[in-house]
């Protein structure tokens, strides 16, 4: 044999170095890359069977010095006897897909329907029931979830969540005081001052005979002009100073947190209209966002079960869809607080970015629903907190405008009986109030005062408007959205496992149609037979009087022949 060149020498050391290192990697990874590259014929490459299993073939490489290297893999031969490789996780992934196309399909289907389900459960369990639902065993206070029963988070949490709210409202919206600064004394005491006559005629009826009722009346009215006037002076400067005492001490006066949560208790539906006025698309986003959401995630939990081959993943896959979607719309409600900027996105909380319309709704609904000009003076007249207050400056501006009227009449009442007439007419000025309402409202003028002040504040104060209703109960939400999703997909596992079965629903409307044409068909019957019996009968005498007629025209004939 004819010497090899240095070249060739080096070529050939160069191919054997890469076959054995590539044989190497062949060994490891079960990959037989060998055969690609060109090795000469003095070396080979030798393949047999193994005798323990036709799935291990075994690959023997031999050297040039005589060296045996031996690889072994695991392949596949049909029946033609083609060689392949074992099908891997995204083979078998696809064969399950292609073996039941309709159950996988169906996954994130389910999972948008729980999505939805599980927000709009969440959503109503915000406010309702709004009374406990339920055995009433094992009931805390202000705790919605009993052992066996609920009541709605809004309903049940009343109380904080309206003095929440009143602390919002008072702290950074509405100044009590210099908002009753704005009445005009004068204005309140041309409104009231027809209403004392009134006044003093049903206190005297209460304390004085049925026949001395009218005594004050008649004596007044048979007074001089000049006298009239000094009382009707009188009448306004007790009402005028009477306002001004009450503008001064309003804050001892009026309690506006006993004012806004003691209606919100007495009707628990209130403060839930409240809120659903100022979020009610935050509300529907919170429902209908579980629908992408929860398909979104039924995606990854279809392709989770396509390569996990565990039928507890549809189950745990539906209590997460459940509990995610409720997650992520709550996040995406009130979150990010400030507005944040990634690239060219601004991105902040749904609720956030409506402010101005949310404040225009709020304060709208607190205005003329909750702090009117006739809840605050029913507060004022009734809260047991700051009546003795309003009594003792009311008793003394009473007390002072008798005595000048008496005094001015050559009378002195007893003390006691000022007192009694100062009380009685406390009881009855409820009934006389009313004429100041209108004037009230309109100067106060809470709704602009309130909407203005509401869209000058930070984010981080405006998120807590409406955000409590959630918080209070957030992870209960989260986890009966997480559970109800994890029922669904128990379902889901049980129609894969075959251990819940449904009905097949075209035989079943195959089955009905039958019937119902057979039906059909019946009832049809049974009309065409009377019809049938009168065409007959009709028939048959039209046969007879045809039949008699004509012999009665060959009798004729017979008779003329």
């Amino acid at each position: 044999m004819a010497p090899r060149s240095n070249n060739g020498a080096k070529h050939l050391k160069n191919t054997r170095f890469i076959s054995f290192t590539v044989f190497l990697l062949s060994h490891f990874v079960g990959v037989r890359l060998a055969g690609a590259f060109q090795v000469p014929a003095h070396r080979h490459y030798s393949t047999f069977k193994s005798r323990s299993s036709p799935l291990v073939e075994h690959q023997s490489l031999i050297t040039g010095n005589g060296k045996r290297f031996t690889s072994t893999s695991l392949t596949t031969k049909d029946k033609d006897g083609e060689q392949g490789k074992l099908p891997g996780p995204f083979s078998r992934a696809i064969s399950k897909f292609k073996a039941r196309p309709g159950t996988y399909l169906l996954i994130p289907c389910v999972a948008a329907v729980v999505g939805w389900v599980t927000n709009w459960l969440a959503v109503q369990m915000i406010f309702y029931p709004v009374k406990f639902r339920g055995i009433p065993i094992l009931i805390k206070k202000e705790v919605p979830l009993g052992l066996l029963g609920w009541q709605g988070i809004v309903p049940c949490k009343t109380r904080p969540m309206s003095e929440a709210m009143v602390n919002m409202v008072t702290e950074q919206l509405l100044s009590v005081k210099e908002a009753f600064a704005l009445l005009d004394p004068r204005k309140v005491a041309s409104l009231l001052a027809p209403e004392v006559p009134k006044l003093g005629e049903e206190v005297a009826g209460d304390l004085f005979p049925k026949a001395l009722v009218g005594v004050p009346r008649a004596v007044f009215v048979g007074l001089p002009s000049s006298s009239k006037d000094v009382i009707s002076h009188f009448n306004h400067r007790f009402l005028h100073d009477f306002t001004v005492a009450v503008q001064t001490n309003i804050d001892s006066l009026f309690n506006i947190k006993n004012c806004v949560v003691d209606q919100m208790v007495l009707d628990r539906t209130l403060l839930g209209q409240l809120f659903r006025k100022c979020g009610q698309k935050e509300l529907d986003f919170l429902t209908n966002s579980g629908l992408w959401f929860g398909f979104l995630l039924g995606l990854i939990q279809m392709v989770v079960a396509l390569f996990w081959d565990n039928p507890w993943s549809l189950s745990i896959g539906g209590g997460i869809v459940g509990l995610a979607t409720n997650w992520l719309a709550l996040k995406w409600i009130f979150e990010p607080v400030n507005p944040t900027k990634i690239g060219p996105f601004v991105l902040q909380g749904q609720f956030l970015r409506r402010q101005k319309e949310v404040a225009k709704e709020f304060s709208a609904f607190f205005a003329n629903n909750v702090l009117t000009s006739e809840k605050v003076w029913h507060s004022i007249l009734t809260d047991p907190e700051t009546t003795p207050a309003f009594h003792k400056v009311f008793k003394e501006h009473f007390q002072n405008f008798v005595k000048k009227v008496t005094t001015g009449l050559a009378v002195t009442p007893e003390p006691e009986v000022l007192a009694l007439a100062a009380q009685k007419a406390i009881t009855k000025l409820p009934d006389h109030v009313h004429v100041l309402h209108s004037y009230v409202d309109k100067t106060l003028n809470l709704q602009e005062t309130l909407r203005i002040k509401m869209e000058l504040m930070t984010s981080a104060q405006f998120e807590r408007v409406l955000h409590p209703i959630f918080e209070e109960d957030e992870l209960t939400l989260i986890l009966a959205g997480a559970a109800l999703g994890f029922a669904a997909g128990l379902v889901q596992q049980g129609l894969e496992t075959g251990k819940i079965k449904l009905p097949n629903f075209f035989a079943v409307f195959k089955k009905l149609f039958i019937k119902l044409k057979l039906r059909g068909s019946a009832v049809y019957q049974r009309i065409r037979r009377p019809r049938r019996a009168v065409s007959a009968n009709r028939a048959s005498t039209d046969d007879k009087d045809a039949s008699n007629s004509s012999s009665s025209e060959n009798a004729d004939k017979e008779n003329k022949e």
